[in-house]
């Protein structure tokens, strides 16, 4: 396993602009997720780590060595394509062995490491099965076999789980990591799915238009974004135009026409400015609706998105829109119904108005 970094890394097609000096380091034995929609960048920047693209500037660094100009075959990375780029006319421990074509590895040890990395992924016995023989998961594990039978610096994931299928999707995250953990290599993983992204990586870049918009752990990310952009893009936020009625040692109080006066811990307005506008994010999981007559903000129930033991609601403040998604015991709320709606203020966040940190 090895380090990666980027450094100032800038790829641009013609006078479009796919990664705009992209800074940030990936550490040894890390799973790492490139977060965004689709043409922001994430894939470019997979691209050039792997050799397909060639930066326009900056450095790609992986172990500390520049790899700007060393050949694909020679940067020892495993790959694993959203699909799976098994050859159909190869048998499993075929497609396998692929990798090692090249490497000088005898004939017995080609056989032993086929059989090592199919108990990795848990798929032994498989070697003369064909990938028609084989359902979607089971290719992608052998996709990922294939890529970690050459024992990588670096594995580099791009959608893999895309083709899947939602329940397929959950089991192979779960999966995935678990591999990922027990071989222990530097991994990127490129996706657009915000719960892949949470439930797998020790560290998320969440990218939009070619920039990085932040890097943070999960909880960093999801809790505190520095952004409207991060805010919106994972989960289901509310943003209030806000106004700063104070800052104290411990927080600034935005005060809003929906919930009045709210104190927003420092550490959830990092990317605020010492001007007096602001805006107010509150994920829909933080906000309780309660009866109507207790304590908080009135508000009236517009829709109702039922989903088991969740219930995502559409609400009326006045003339503001608000969603709240809260577990339920029993029937939810109906449509029409007034409630009251509570918020945590230590799980608000403080952004600024132009929604870009500073």
């Amino acid at each position: 396993m090895a380090r990666v970094e980027l450094k100032k890394l800038r790829k641009s097609f013609g006078m479009v602009e796919a990664v705009r000096e992209a800074d940030v380091a990936f550490e040894e034995g890390s799973f790492n997720t490139l977060l965004g929609p689709s043409g922001c960048g994430k894939t470019t920047i997979l691209r050039m780590v792997s050799g397909l693209e060639t930066p326009s500037s900056g450095d790609i660094l992986i172990g500390g060595r520049r790899i700007n100009d060393v050949p694909i075959h020679k940067r020892n990375l495993g790959l694993v394509f959203q699909n799976y780029a098994l050859f159909p006319h190869r048998t499993i421990g075929e497609n396998i062995a692929f990798g090692l074509k090249y490497r000088n590895v005898s004939k017995a040890d080609v056989a032993r490491k086929i059989r090592e990395s199919l108990d990795i992924v848990r798929l032994p016995g498989v070697e003369d099965r064909y990938p028609s023989q084989l359902s979607g998961g089971q290719q992608q594990r052998i996709a990922l076999a294939r890529a970690i039978v050459i024992e990588p610096d670096v594995l580099l994931l791009d959608e893999p789980l895309s083709a899947l299928d939602a329940n397929l999707r959950g089991e192979m995250r779960v999966e995935l990591k678990a591999i990922q953990d027990r071989i222990g290599v530097t991994s990127i993983f490129v996706t657009h799915d915000q719960s892949e992204a949470l439930a797998m990586s020790d560290k998320i870049i969440v990218m939009s238009a070619g920039r990085i918009e932040q890097i943070g752990t999960p909880e960093e990310v999801y809790n505190r974004p520095l952004s409207e952009f991060v805010a919106s893009f994972l989960g289901t936020s509310n943003l209030l135009d806000a106004r700063v009625a104070a800052r104290t040692n411990e927080a600034v109080v935005l005060e809003t026409p929906e919930f009045g006066q709210t104190p927003v811990p420092l550490s959830h307005a990092a990317s605020l400015g010492e001007g007096p506008q602001a805006r107010l994010m509150i994920r829909a999981d933080k906000l309780t609706l309660v009866p109507r007559g207790g304590e908080g903000t009135e508000a009236v129930v517009q829709n109702v998105d039922y989903q088991g033991q969740l219930a995502r609601y559409f609400l009326r403040v006045g003339e503001t829109e608000l969603q709240a998604m809260n577990m339920i015991d029993g029937m939810p709320f109906g449509v029409g119904e007034t409630v009251a709606l509570r918020l945590n203020p230590d799980a608000c966040v403080a952004l600024p108005m132009s929604g870009a940190a500073s």
